[in-house]
């Protein structure tokens, strides 16, 4: 393999569960904001698809930090990450 084939490998190892993360937190915000409109049957199901959002996205920051993303890169996970944690806080009924 030559270093441009493992630079390509090394950066979508990387960008890959980067965008899985954003992708889950996108979906998470739709899923916030659907709810004050929802069915009053279906918001348990909704609340649910934040959590499995929420775990996917913690998920794919496991996959991120295992790839040693750059101080900026890894900022913006954190904040990403820290989003869907409020999301997942807002639904919780304790």
């Amino acid at each position: 393999m030559s270093e441009e084939d493992k630079a390509k490998v090394a950066s979508d190892a990387l960008n890959v569960p980067v965008k899985l993360l954003k992708l889950c937190h996108e979906q998470s915000s739709a899923v916030v904001e659907f709810l004050p409109k929802c069915n009053p049957n279906i918001t348990s199901d909704a609340k649910v698809a934040i959590h499995l959002l929420a775990g996917a996205g913690r998920a794919a920051y496991q996959t991120v930090l295992v790839n040693k993303p750059p101080a900026d890169i890894d900022s913006d996970c954190k904040r990403i990450l820290a989003e869907l944690s409020k999301h997942e806080a807002s639904v919780l009924e304790l």
